[in-house]
């Protein structure tokens, strides 16, 4: 892992902006995180933090991905999500004090925005109310686990692939409108993994939806051909 002492995160706002959660920021807190902003930078397979470990602040992805997810006592790994630009993570940890709650590491060559615990903690000494701004951060993702659980109880495995491209195109809600995406990067392995899925049983259903017309499949992606009709079929029947 190395850090950019030279680095400006203002640079990066264009992009951050993409992000609901951000763009919805007051201004002075934007400018706060950006300036307080470090740049580290992981090489594929690199630990960004283990499970357990003490806080230390929060992150956006700039370039790259990280994994989440853990390890079974077995060696199994359980992957829970893969974490793109521009998403931001670590936001857990920072309201209850707690450690990290899984291991993160990167998916490839990745560079993030690093916001240090004791700039954070500063902050929101100087600011608190701001701690309603990193709640509502945390509450997004709480309503979606929430919201997947359900889905895994009353939707059918086409209904559920559906669903989470589209979740996948709008950053489980977390993109701008302008941002949203009609071709979506997918590894198939990995997007089985985070639906509790086999990658043949995706691949069949990727197959179907092809072939209905709903999507188009390349090396690597997915392009949302008539999200209406994903829409459609992601209902509980």
């Amino acid at each position: 892992m190395s850090q950019d002492n030279a680095f400006d995160a203002r640079a990066h706002r264009p992009l951050l902006e993409r992000h609901a959660w951000f763009a919805g920021l007051p201004e002075a807190l934007k400018q706060t995180l950006l300036d307080a902003g470090r740049l580290r930078r992981l090489r594929a397979g690199e630990v960004l933090f283990r499970r357990g470990q003490p806080n230390c602040g929060l992150y956006a992805v700039l370039r790259g991905s990280v994994h989440v997810g853990s390890v079974t006592r077995s060696g199994r790994q359980n992957l829970v999500a893969v974490v793109p630009a521009p998403h931001w993570f670590g936001e857990l940890a920072l309201i209850d004090g707690g450690p990290r709650t899984h291991d993160t590491e990167a998916r490839e060559a990745t560079e993030l925005l690093w916001v240090p615990l004791p700039d954070l903690v500063n902050l929101l000494t100087r600011e608190p109310q701001h701690w309603q701004n990193f709640a509502a951060l945390a509450v997004h993702k709480l309503r979606a686990a929430f919201e997947e659980l359900e889905d895994a109880a009353l939707l059918g495995t086409q209904a559920r692939v559906a669903k989470r491209l589209l979740q996948l195109s709008t950053g489980h809600g977390m993109l701008t409108a302008q941002a949203s995406l009609r071709t979506v990067a997918l590894n198939q392995e990995e997007f089985a993994a985070t639906l509790g899925l086999t990658r043949q049983t995706v691949n069949e259903v990727l197959g179907l939806l092809a072939d209905q017309g709903f999507i188009a499949k390349g090396y690597g992606r997915v392009d949302i051909l008539d999200p209406a009709g994903l829409q459609a079929l992601s209902r509980p029947t």
